[in-house]
C-alpha cells in the first residue's frame, strides 16, 4: 500500500474514532481505542471566529498543520480557547485532513458601571474588577469581581454589602455590565474581650490594639473595622507590649473574630498567657572579635541588673556594639543575646556573644505597599544600599527610623535569600497613612488683644517626599495678626541633614499704648549626633517696628507728638524700626517612647544664640529645658511628668531692648496670660521682659474614670510655677516694675481627648502665687488633627 493512502486510512480511522463535544459546563471527550494512535491533519479551518478572527483562534491551538496530535491535544486546544474568556462554546473535530475548529463568540462588554455606591468611588470600584470594557462577557471573571467588591467593602467595615449584576443588550454583540450594589450597614465591632490577662486590665490592653471598638464617633476614626491583617498586627502589638514591659514568656494563645451575621457585628476575643514578671540577673558582653575586648564594649549595654525586663533595652545594645564592632572593621559582626533563666528569683541573666558573623551581602531592596511614599524616602532610612554588608542590627535601626516617621500605619521588613548563599533580600512592607493635620488653638486676653484664634494646616510627608510644610494664621477681635510659613527639607543634599527656613509676620498692640510688628526669616540645620541625640544651627534676621500713634503721653493722658517723646517709654523704645540678626545652636535628646502620648522618657533642650551680626540687638541668651516622663501605674495607665526650664541674657553691647529680653506667661505657668509674668512699666503696665527666668511643672494625667479607655479621652491634674525677673532696658524717666526674683505659680486641671477631629486639650489653671500687675488668663483651649 502506497504511503499516502496509510496517511489517509489513518486519519478517516481517527475522524470515526474521536469527536468533542464542548460546552459552557465543561469538556467531553468521546474516544475509542484505536484513536490512541497519533494523527497528523494538513490543515485548520476556523468558523464562528468573526469578531476574535481566525489567526486568534489558531494561535490557542496545540495542534499544528503536519505534527502527530492526540486526543491530550485537542483537550488542551479547548481549555485554552475557554480561557481567553472570548468563547461561550467551543467544538473541534477532524473532517478528512482538516481540523474543524467551531466556536460561538461570547458577547463583549460595552461598558462597566455601578450602581448604588456611595462609600466607595467609581473609581476605586473600577480599579478592584477585573472585567474591562471591550473584554469578553465571562461569567466566572463577573463572578470573581463580586468577591473582589465585597472584600473591599469589607476593608471599609461593610461584610453585609449585597451585589448583584445587571446586563443591557446594545446590539452588535455588546452588552452593558452594571454591578447593583447594596452596601448595607457598617459592620461593628461590638466587643474586645482578654481572657488570661492578670497583670493588666482590658481597658490598658485595649489602648495597645489598633482595632477599636465602635462608639459614636466610630464612623470618623475608622478604627472599628476588622481586618485578619489587622488582628495579626493586634497580636504582636501585645506582645511587643508585654516584652517591653517584664514579661518575656507572654503568649498569644488564640485569637478569634466572630461575627454576629443577625446584629452585623464582630465580638473578638483574645486568650493569653502572661507568665511571670522578670527583672535582669546578671549582664555581661563576651567577645571573639579579634582586637575588641569585651571591656570594649561594656559600656555599650543598656541593660542593667536588677531593671525591669524591657526587650527593647535588649535590641538597643545589640544595635549600639554592632555599630561599634561594624566601625572597628567587621561589618559582617554578630550579636547574639543569650538568656539565662533563673526560675526562683525570676531574673534573666543576658549575655552578648560578639563575633565576626557570616559574610552576606545585600543584593536588593524591595518596597512594597507604599502607594503614596516614595520609595526613596523609605531607601534612605536605611544605613546601608545594595552590595553594602548585610547586618541584622542595621535592619532593626531602620525599621524603628521608619515608624518614627509617622508615615505609615505599619512597618515590617522581612529578608528572603538572593540569587546565592551569601546574597540577601530585603523585603520592606509598608502602609501609608494620613500625614496632614490641621489646629486650632483659642484663648482669651482680659487686657490685651480680647480673644485670640490661631489656626494652621501642616504636612509633614508632602508630596509623599519626606518633606514638612506648615502654615499657620492668627489673630484677635483687636488688631493682632500672625503668619507663619514653615518649610523642611529632611535630607538636605542626600545627607541625612534636615534644612529648612520659616517665614513669620505678625502684630500686635499692648493697652492701646503702643503697637508691635515683627517680621523675618530663619534659616537652619539639623544635624543627628547619635540615635537620640541632634543639634541645631539657626540663622535669624528679624526686623521690629514699634508705632506710638495714639499712645499716652508721660503724664498719662492723651497727649500731643512731644508729649509721646517725652514719654518714658517711647524714649526706651525709640519709636522706630530695629533690625535682629543672631545665630543659634541648640542640642535636643530625645528618649521618649512614644511622641503622641510619651509615658516613658526625656525631652531636653539647650540653646544658645548670639546678636551682634548687624542690625540693633547685642546679646547673649542661654536657655534650656526638660521633661521627664514615667508610667506611674500600668494597670491604671498613670503617667507623671515633671518639667524644668530656665533662661538668662546678657548684653554683649550697651543696653537690650525690650524684644531682646526673654518673656513666660501660660505656656510656660498655665493660670497667665502668654506675657503675663515678669517685669512691667509702673505708668502704663506694659511688659518689658527680664534677663532671668526659671520654670518648672509637674503633671499627672490618668484614662477618665468610667470611661472606656479607648475612647482617648485623659483627665490631667497639674502644678507650674516660675519667674521672670531682671531687666536691662533703659527706661528713662520711668520705672520698672517686678523685676526682682518673685515665684508665681498655679494649680489646675485639664481635659485631654484624642478624638476623630484631633487632639483636644482644655485647661483650667487658677494662681496661686501672682503680682498685682500680672495678667492672668485662667482658660485655655487647643486642638490639632491629622487628615
Amino acid at each position: 500500500m502506497k504511503a499516502g493512502s496509510k496517511f489517509l486510512n489513518a486519519v478517516s480511522a481517527f475522524a470515526l474514532s474521536a469527536s468533542v463535544v464542548a460546552s459552557g459546563a465543561g469538556v467531553l471527550v468521546l474516544a475509542s481505542a484505536l484513536s490512541a494512535e497519533a494523527a497528523v491533519i494538513r490543515s485548520v479551518q476556523v468558523r464562528g471566529a468573526q469578531r476574535a478572527g481566525e489567526e486568534a483562534v489558531r494561535s490557542n491551538l496545540t495542534i499544528r498543520p503536519g505534527v502527530n496530535f492526540s486526543n491530550n491535544d485537542i483537550d488542551e486546544s479547548v481549555r485554552k480557547l475557554y480561557s481567553t474568556g472570548y468563547f461561550s462554546d467551543v467544538k473541534i473535530s477532524v473532517s478528512g485532513s482538516t481540523l474543524v475548529v467551531s466556536v460561538s463568540e461570547n458577547q463583549l462588554i460595552n461598558q462597566v458601571v455601578f450602581n448604588g455606591n456611595r462609600k466607595i468611588t467609581d473609581e476605586k470600584l473600577q480599579a478592584v474588577v477585573q472585567t474591562q470594557p471591550l473584554g469578553p462577557y465571562n461569567q466566572a471573571l463577573i463572578d470573581a469581581d463580586i468577591q473582589r467588591l465585597r472584600e473591599a467593602y469589607r476593608a471599609i467595615g461593610r461584610s453585609d454589602v449585597q451585589i448583584t449584576t445587571q446586563t443591557a443588550d446594545v446590539g452588535q454583540g455588546r452588552v452593558n455590565l452594571a454591578f447593583v450594589i447594596n452596601e448595607g450597614d457598617r459592620t461593628k465591632i461590638a466587643d474586645i474581650n482578654f481572657v488570661g490577662n492578670q497583670a493588666y486590665g482590658d481597658g490598658r490592653l485595649k489602648s495597645v490594639l489598633i482595632t477599636k471598638e465602635s462608639g459614636p464617633l466610630s464612623f470618623l476614626t475608622r478604627k472599628d473595622v476588622y481586618s485578619e491583617d489587622k488582628l495579626r498586627a493586634d497580636e504582636e502589638a501585645l506582645r511587643q507590649f508585654y516584652y517591653n514591659h517584664g514579661y518575656p514568656d507572654f503568649r498569644v494563645i488564640s485569637s478569634e473574630a466572630v461575627l454576629d451575621a443577625s446584629g452585623n457585628k464582630y465580638n473578638i476575643s483574645f486568650t493569653v498567657e502572661e507568665g511571670q514578671r522578670y527583672e535582669y540577673g546578671n549582664v555581661s558582653v563576651e567577645s571573639t572579635v579579634q582586637g575588641i575586648s569585651s571591656q570594649d564594649l561594656e559600656g555599650l549595654v543598656k541593660t542593667r541588673a536588677g531593671n525591669v525586663y524591657d526587650a527593647r533595652e535588649i535590641q538597643k545594645t545589640m544595635e549600639a556594639i554592632s555599630k561599634r564592632v561594624a566601625a572597628a572593621g567587621y561589618p559582617f559582626a554578630r550579636v547574639t543575646p543569650r538568656g539565662d533563666r533563673n526560675m526562683q528569683n525570676h531574673t534573666v541573666g543576658v549575655s552578648y556573644l560578639v563575633d565576626q558573623g557570616e559574610r552576606a551581602y545585600v543584593e536588593r531592596i524591595e518596597i512594597r505597599g507604599n502607594t503614596r511614599t516614595r520609595d526613596y524616602v523609605i531607601r534612605r532610612e536605611f544605613d546601608f544600599s545594595e552590595g553594602d554588608a548585610f547586618n541584622q542590627e542595621m535592619i532593626s535601626r531602620a525599621k524603628r527610623r521608619l515608624e518614627a516617621l509617622g508615615y505609615f500605619t505599619s512597618v515590617n521588613i522581612s529578608t528572603s535569600q538572593g540569587t546565592s548563599p551569601d546574597r540577601v533580600v530585603i523585603v520592606v512592607d509598608v502602609e501609608d497613612q494620613p500625614t496632614g493635620s490641621f489646629g486650632i488653638g483659642a484663648g482669651y486676653s482680659a487686657g490685651g488683644d480680647g480673644f485670640l484664634l490661631e489656626a494652621s494646616i501642616e504636612e509633614k510627608n508632602f508630596l509623599g517626599r519626606g518633606q514638612f510644610i506648615r502654615v499657620a494664621v492668627g489673630g484677635g477681635l483687636d488688631e493682632a495678626r500672625s503668619y507663619n510659613l514653615s518649610f523642611t527639607e529632611p535630607y538636605f543634599l542626600g545627607y541625612r541633614l534636615a534644612a529648612g527656613f520659616d517665614l513669620f509676620k505678625s502684630k500686635t498692640s499692648s493697652n492701646s499704648y503702643y503697637d508691635y510688628d515683627e517680621q523675618g526669616i530663619t534659616l537652619r540645620v539639623t544635624a543627628p549626633i547619635t540615635e537620640d541625640l541632634a543639634t541645631t544651627f539657626r540663622y535669624t534676621y528679624k526686623e521690629i517696628e514699634y508705632s506710638n500713634d495714639g499712645a499716652f503721653g508721660a503724664d498719662g493722658v492723651p497727649g500731643t507728638v512731644d508729649d509721646n517723646l517725652s514719654s518714658p517709654y517711647i524714649s526706651m523704645i525709640d519709636n522706630g524700626k530695629f533690625v535682629q540678626s543672631s545665630i543659634s545652636q541648640t542640642l535636643t535628646y530625645n528618649t521618649l517612647d512614644s511622641q503622641t502620648l510619651p509615658r516613658e522618657g526625656i525631652y531636653a533642650t539647650i540653646t544658645h544664640e548670639y546678636a551682634g551680626l548687624g542690625g540693633d540687638s547685642d546679646f547673649y541668651k542661654i536657655s534650656g529645658r526638660a521633661r521627664y516622663f514615667q508610667l506611674l501605674s500600668t494597670e491604671a495607665d498613670l503617667i507623671g511628668s515633671i518639667a524644668v526650664g530656665a533662661g538668662h541674657v546678657v548684653s554683649t553691647g550697651d543696653n537690650l531692648h525690650v524684644f531682646d529680653q526673654f518673656t513666660i506667661g501660660g505656656r510656660q505657668v498655665r493660670g497667665f496670660e502668654n506675657d503675663g509674668i515678669g517685669p512691667r512699666t509702673t505708668d502704663h503696665g506694659d511688659a518689658l521682659g527680664g534677663t532671668t527666668y526659671f520654670t518648672a511643672s509637674a503633671e499627672m494625667t490618668m484614662p477618665m474614670p468610667a470611661v472606656p479607655e479607648d475612647f482617648g479621652l485623659r483627665a490631667a491634674v497639674f502644678a507650674d510655677a516660675g519667674t521672670l525677673y531682671g531687666n536691662d532696658v533703659p527706661l528713662g524717666t520711668s520705672t520698672a516694675q517686678g523685676t526682682s526674683m518673685n515665684w508665681r505659680a498655679s494649680v489646675g486641671a485639664g481635659i485631654m481627648w484624642a478624638s476623630p477631629f484631633g487632639n483636644i486639650r482644655f485647661d483650667y489653671a487658677h494662681p496661686v502665687m501672682k503680682e498685682d500687675f500680672d495678667e492672668t488668663q485662667e482658660f485655655r483651649f487647643s486642638m490639632a488633627n491629622q487628615f
